[in-house]
């Protein structure tokens, strides 16, 4: 993992530049996908079909969310503005359109709804966790409407991506849960340490902004989607107990 992390650096640092965003695009697919199969994680999916121009929004449950969404539909994310500091992965994640956030300034957010809507205009897709903090992926917290203002902006459509972890036997997975007092490395053994774990994806319809509808209400309607799909997995877990 430790060299796959590294090529992913090398690659963004010298083969990036040489490539179209559709190119770019590809690759960290490929990438995302290969670093999914390293920690044993199979992706499934089902429902819709990411549509292109979307604003995606999950529920978060680990650091493997980004990887999943980007396995299965590249896009660039919306992180806070710390992560940009960080060793190696700040360097992977804003060379790879992640749009950094600075919580708690209306001066800033509206630079950033400017620059998601710019993404969204491009035909590509922008991804965030509108929980704003990670589950053990049982439930899904609050959404937090304020984040779905740069597609109602620009009129972009959102789309709902629910994650739920599952073991072999298809029943709900703490393993991959980066929540709580969980370290990096304590997550990262523990998804090593499980066999054959499954990222359970489904996809719901897109949900049109260009209608009136408040975005507290696209929000409420994301979440409802995604619960759905977490609550019929998490279920599992009680039923086997």
């Amino acid at each position: 993992m430790a060299l796959h992390l590294l090529i992913g650096l090398c690659v963004t640092l010298f083969v990036y530049p040489l490539r179209s965003p559709l190119q770019r695009q590809r690759i960290r697919q490929r990438w995302s996908s290969r670093l999914l199969a390293i920690v044993g994680l199979r992706l499934e999916h089902e429902g819709e079909r990411v549509q292109p121009g979307c604003l995606l929004v999950a529920n978060h449950v680990s650091w493997l969310d980004i990887f999943v969404v980007n396995a299965l539909a590249p896009a660039a994310f919306v992180s806070k503005a710390e992560v940009r500091n960080w060793p190696l992965i700040g360097v992977l994640a804003a060379r790879n359109e992640t749009v950094f956030l600075m919580r708690g300034s209306r001066g800033h957010a509206r630079i950033i709804n400017a620059e998601v809507g710019a993404i969204l205009d491009a035909g590509r897709n922008v991804a965030l966790f509108p929980e704003g903090t990670t589950t053990d992926g049982s439930h899904v917290l609050h959404f937090h409407a304020a984040l779905l203002q740069p597609a109602v902006e620009s009129g972009h459509s959102v789309q709902p991506v629910a994650i739920s972890y599952l073991d072999a036997q298809g029943r709900h997975s703490l393993a991959p849960a980066y929540a709580g007092d969980t370290s990096l490395i304590e997550c990262l053994m523990a998804i090593v340490g499980s066999r054959a774990l499954i990222a359970s994806v489904s996809v719901g319809s897109p949900l049109p902004t260009c209608n009136g509808l408040h975005r507290k209400e696209v929000a409420r309607q994301a979440r409802e989607t995604i619960v759905a799909h977490v609550s019929r997995h998490a279920g599992q877990v009680e039923r086997h107990h």
